[in-house]
C-alpha cells in the first residue's frame, strides 16, 4: 500500500464513489471519517456517487427530522451545494430513500443498474446484492421488499413500528449470515458476466459484498468497495476514484492509493 497519493488523486478527481458505510449514531468513528472524506474530497470533486448502505438502515422519508439522519442529510447538503453532483443508488438497508431525501440531501437518485461515461470509460454502477444469486433466502427477501406494493404498506405504519420490525430483520439477517459461507454472499460469476453482457460494459463498480477488490477476468474489470471501520485493525473503509482521463484507482480511508 503506498504511503503517498498517485495517480488520480482525490482532489483531481471527475468522480468519487463510496458505498457500505452503515452510518449510525452508535458508531462515531464511522461518522467522522465519512465528514472527513466530504470536507476534504467529495467537495472538491465534480461526481460523488452513493452506491447503497450509506445508512445502517432507512426506515422512511418521514424520519428525515431524526437529530443523525438530519445530521447526515445537512452535510450531504454542504456537499451538493458547493457543486458536486451526488449521485445515489439504493443498497439492500436504504432502499426506502425516497423523493424527500433526496430534495432534502441535495442528490439524485438513481435506478439499480446505472451505465455511465466518466473520463471516456463506460462504466456500469450497481450496489452489488442483486448479483449474489446464489443466496437464494435473500434473493426471495429482496424481490419481496423491492415491490411497489410492499413499500406502499410499510411505510403506511407508523414510524415506530417499522424501526422495531427493521431491527427485527437486522437481528435475523446477522443470524443467517453466521450459516452462510463467504462464497454464497459474494456476487455470482454468471450474474457479473450477464451484467456485462446486458450493459454492454467491462467496467463494473460496487459494493455490499465488504470484500474490497479489483477482479481482473478476460477485458473485463470489477471494482468492489469496501466496508467502512476506521478503528478496526487494519483500519477499514475508502474509496474508488476516476480522473479527467479514466484513470481508476482505488483509495483506503486515509486517502492513500491501494497498489
Amino acid at each position: 500500500m503506498s504511503n503517498t497519493l498517485t495517480g488520480a488523486r482525490a482532489s483531481d478527481a471527475s468522480a468519487l464513489f463510496i458505498s457500505d458505510l452503515h452510518l449510525q449514531a452508535a458508531q462515531p468513528a464511522i461518522t467522522a471519517a465519512f465528514h472527513d472524506f466530504l470536507e476534504r474530497h467529495a467537495r472538491h470533486a465534480p461526481q460523488l456517487y452513493l452506491l447503497g448502505d450509506l445508512f445502517e438502515y432507512w426506515a422512511g422519508d418521514d424520519d428525515l427530522d431524526d437529530p443523525f439522519n438530519r445530521e447526515i442529510i445537512t452535510a450531504l447538503r454542504r456537499v451538493s451545494d458547493a457543486g458536486t453532483a451526488i449521485y445515489w443508488i439504493a443498497g439492500n438497508r436504504d432502499f426506502l430513500v425516497g423523493a424527500d431525501f433526496a430534495a432534502a440531501a441535495g442528490v439524485t437518485l438513481l435506478p439499480e443498474v446505472f451505465v455511465t461515461n466518466i473520463g471516456g470509460q463506460r462504466l456500469v454502477l450497481v450496489h452489488g446484492d442483486a448479483q449474489c444469486t446464489e443466496d437464494v433466502k435473500y434473493m426471495e427477501f429482496r424481490a419481496m421488499v423491492r415491490q411497489p406494493a410492499w413499500q406502499q404498506q410499510f411505510v403506511a405504519m407508523p414510524l415506530a413500528q417499522r424501526k422495531a420490525i427493521i431491527a427485527g430483520m437486522r437481528e435475523n439477517s446477522r443470524k443467517d449470515q453466521g450459516a452462510k459461507t463467504m462464497e454464497i454472499m459474494d456476487v455470482t460469476p454468471q450474474a457479473i458476466a450477464d451484467l456485462f453482457a446486458q450493459t454492454d460494459t467491462n467496467i463494473m463498480i460496487h459494493g455490499h459484498t465488504h470484500r474490497p477488490a479489483l477482479h481482473l477476468a478476460g477485458a473485463t474489470r470489477r471494482y468492489v468497495l469496501p466496508d467502512w471501520e476506521p478503528e478496526a485493525t487494519p483500519p477499514r473503509g475508502g474509496w474508488i476514484a476516476i480522473d479527467s482521463a479514466g484513470v481508476i484507482t482505488r483509495h483506503d480511508v486515509r486517502g492513500a492509493v491501494i497498489s
